[in-house]
């Protein structure tokens, strides 16, 4: 059916018609905000003003007690106030740029149909009776995602609702101006998306609940799994979906989760700036968002230098002729199995019976406790009693014999030079100190202790103040040798394997004890030395986090999956990833369907898997798909545009020169984001190095925090779930990627470009780009 001159007229007098209803509640709003923030700021200025202080007697302190409390909670009561203003003022800004995005009209069995319109948030009548719009996510609003046109129904808290599509509409609305419309009979119109995708990339990334897709609409609102595993094409939206999702959630259990309770651990600093105003735009707070290198620093990182998972890559991206290389990746990929973690495991069951190692207890050169006598304490406790608890009974134990070497040590000469040497100022610190804790007692101060003594415990009680704090922090385990044991002793770990160890064992020993040394942990150490860790003294679960968010799984070990399970035990968790970036040398989680069943079991975890491609064009789609196995398999959005280009070049010389005009000529085109996409942080320095003259260029690097427009030269592995307008690959050669453990690398870069894909080679291109590739869906320029 075809969208009639007078269907056009009722709804732009409908858009307009809510717009101005919107207008007026947004001006009563900003009125009901700015009044409400005088009377908190007044209130805050007159606070004490309003409150009757007396602490004579006994009665007067609780009256002044109810007074205070009175004020505070009438404070409280109108900041909340302002707050929910603020809020809703928010809601009706986003609203009257564009008060709705879709339109459905159902018909419940035996009634008459009702039109049902969809927006980013919730909209009703001045009388608060009937909903003008309602939120993308409530129930009724699935139909419009799932369903088309016929027999159709959707389930509510009270049970599942039959009846009839009669109608699917979609909008672009802008301004109170219908741009768009038009009726569609599948889920969302090719109309729209190809509105939406041929748009030019921006600084951070969007909203699409206007173009979510079926499969999309699956993972948003999933509330079966406690394990849901997305693997997706790159540019299938995995990552909006799952923002999305986040905000459903939100939405959906509004009494009992808050966006505090959400977490994202997500590939680098920059992508969280990348897709910080997603759920703002909903209005829905920020949930939590780190990267897990992040956490891991913030856990060991005062212990020892870590490295980070970019240095690592640069060293398996560039280091092949080092000697030691082999061994290297074989022991990356050991230390981030399962199999490594349950030898962990089984090692922490050996420690219970001995093999603990400790520090001793040392004051001024002098061993008060000697790491023997730790360890036989150790081991005197009751067997039954777990590892963290046996610390802690040890540590109290310590704490017992500090005291005691305390008071012995009140007469040493050291104590008595100390003293000498006080200030004037210390002396009546102690002095009064000593007062207040004697009136405490009902003492007098003569009668309590001499000056001699009172000042030989303030000297003896302030230097062993630091090994106190020590013993506290239970620093007397030895945690980097109980790991340096696992690689000092081969039968040891023959006994805690049930398979058999990587062959280059010798080598890898040799690698982490020297690392460890030198207090340095590779990347592939971290996880499993904090692990060992709180596994020792006990760990630090999480319990108020409810989901857990991994973007870019594929890059995460089973080891790190398995620990951030123990990390939020009540929370369910969704990893986004796609196998054909995965670009790490250890074993990616999402190749070991039978480690990911293990994690919660197959009866709570659930797999969707995403194969049609938005971001790119059907040209750079075709083309990409056949770099990898099983490409065949991923579909391209019907969005035409240039054929990829491959510029052969003799040297570097030439490379450079091309580029430079390239990046001009795309600028001048209007293209907003531009990247030039290296292998490597120092290829991309010398890529910068040439193009710094160009206003807008940017050298993209690991502490890059903020995503913006412009040029853009950075590593492939730092791209990763970012888009741009036009890619340039600097060197798709021969020389730069033809290993195996590089094809998906290539891809990934090659993938990140929406409408523009330009590869420049340095002699023979990669064999990534297959001559079937170069007949179709490539252009050699």
């Amino acid at each position: 059916m075809s969208i009639t001159d007078q269907d056009w007229q009722e709804e732009q007098t409908r858009v307009s018609d809510v717009t101005h209803l919107i207008g007026a509640r947004i001006k009563r709003l900003e009125q009901e905000v700015g009044s409400v923030r005088g009377d908190v700021v007044e209130m805050r200025k007159d606070f004490w003003d309003e409150v009757t202080i007396n602490f004579s007697e006994s009665d007067d302190v609780g009256e002044t007690s109810t007074s205070l409390r009175q004020q505070s909670e009438i404070l409280s009561d109108r900041e909340r106030s302002h707050l929910h203003a603020y809020a809703a003022l928010g809601k009706m800004k986003r609203l009257f740029q564009s008060p709705y995005f879709g339109r459905i009209d159902f018909a419940e069995e035996g009634e008459q149909p009702e039109a049902i319109y969809l927006g980013i948030a919730s909209l009703l009548d001045e009388k608060d009776e009937q909903f003008l719009v309602y939120d993308w996510r409530a129930p009724i609003s699935n139909l419009y995602y799932d369903s088309t046109p016929g027999p159709a129904s959707y389930q509510t808290p009270s049970g599942k609702i039959d009846g009839t599509i009669e109608l699917k509409r979609q909008y672009v609305i802008r301004d109170g101006e219908i741009k768009f419309m038009f009726d569609t009979g599948v889920t969302i119109g090719d109309e729209l998306l190809q509105q939406v995708l041929s748009r030019s990339s921006d600084a951070q990334m969007k909203s699409i609940v206007a173009t979510i897709q079926k499969e999309q609409n699956r993972i948003i609102r999933n509330d079966r799994s406690r394990m849901l595993i997305v693997q997706g094409a790159a540019g299938s939206g995995k990552t909006s979906a799952a923002l999305q999702r986040v905000a459903y959630l939100l939405y959906k259990y509004r009494e009992h989760l808050k966006a505090e309770q959400v977490i994202l651990f997500s590939p680098n600093p920059m992508f969280n700036s990348y897709v910080s105003t997603v759920l703002p735009e909903l209005g829905e707070e920020n949930m939590r968002q780190t990267t897990f290198q992040e956490y891991l620093e913030h856990r060991i990182g005062r212990e020892f230098q870590l490295e980070d998972p970019f240095e690592q890559l640069e060293y398996v991206l560039s280091r092949y002729d080092e000697e030691g290389y082999e061994a290297r990746i074989e022991g990356i990929r050991y230390k981030s199995s399962h199999q490594f973690y349950k030898a962990i495991n089984n090692y922490k069951d050996k420690l219970e019976q001995g093999m603990m190692r400790f520090k001793p207890l040392r004051f001024q050169g002098q061993e008060i406790v000697a790491a023997s006598a730790i360890h036989d304490r150790f081991y005197a406790f009751d067997r039954s009693v777990r590892l963290a608890n046996r610390c802690e009974l040890l540590k109290e134990w310590l704490l017992k014999e500090l005291a005691a070497f305390a008071k012995n040590e009140l007469d040493k000469p050291w104590v008595e030079e100390q003293i000498q040497l006080l200030e004037s100022e210390e002396y009546q610190r102690a002095f009064q100190r000593m007062r207040r804790k004697n009136r405490r007692k009902g003492e007098s101060f003569n009668d309590y202790e001499d000056e001699k003594t009172i000042l030989a415990k303030m000297v003896v009680s302030s230097r062993l103040k630091p090994l106190r704090k020590w013993v506290k922090a239970l620093r007397f385990i030895d945690n980097k040798k109980l790991y340096a044991q696992l690689f000092e002793e081969p039968k040891l770990m023959l006994d805690l394997n049930e398979e058999a160890l990587p062959e280059h064992w010798s080598e890898i020993s040799s690698f982490t004890l020297n690392q460890l040394k030198k207090n340095e942990l590779a990347y592939e150490d971290a996880t499993p030395m904090l692990y060992l860790k709180e596994l020792i003294l006990g760990f630090h679960s999480n319990t108020s986090i409810r989901h857990v968010f991994i973007d870019e799984a594929q890059d995460y070990s089973p080891f790190q999956l398995f620990f951030l399970k123990r990390l939020f035990p009540r929370a369910r968790m969704t990893a986004l990833g796609d196998l054909n970036q995965a670009i790490y040398a250890h074993a990616s989680v999402l190749q070991q369907s039978s480690v990911l069943a293990d994690l919660y079991g197959e009866e709570e975890s659930e797999q969707i898997v995403l194969t049609r491609s938005y971001r790119s064009t059907k040209q750079i789609v075709e083309f990409t798909k056949g770099m990898i196995p099983g490409g065949e398999r991923i579909q391209a959005f019907n969005r035409s545009g240039e054929l990829p280009e491959v510029h052969k070049v003799a040297d570097k010389a030439e490379l450079h020169s091309s580029l430079f005009k390239d990046v001009e000529s795309l600028r001048a085109q209007g293209y907003e984001t531009i990247a030039v996409i290296c292998k490597t942080a120092a290829e991309s320095l010398a890529a910068f190095n040439v193009l710094q003259v160009v206003p807008s260029v940017k050298l993209i690097k690991k502490t890059t925090l903020n995503f913006e427009r412009g040029i853009h030269v950075i590593p492939a592995y730092l791209a990763k779930g970012v888009e741009f307008d036009a890619v340039l690959i600097y060197d798709g050669s021969e020389a730069s990627y033809a290993r195996e453990t590089e094809r998906k690398l290539f891809y990934t870069a090659c993938t990140r470009a929406m409408h523009l894909l330009h590869i420049y080679s340095v002699g023979e291109v990669s064999p990534f780009i297959t001559r079937a590739q170069s007949d179709t869906y490539l252009r050699f320029a």
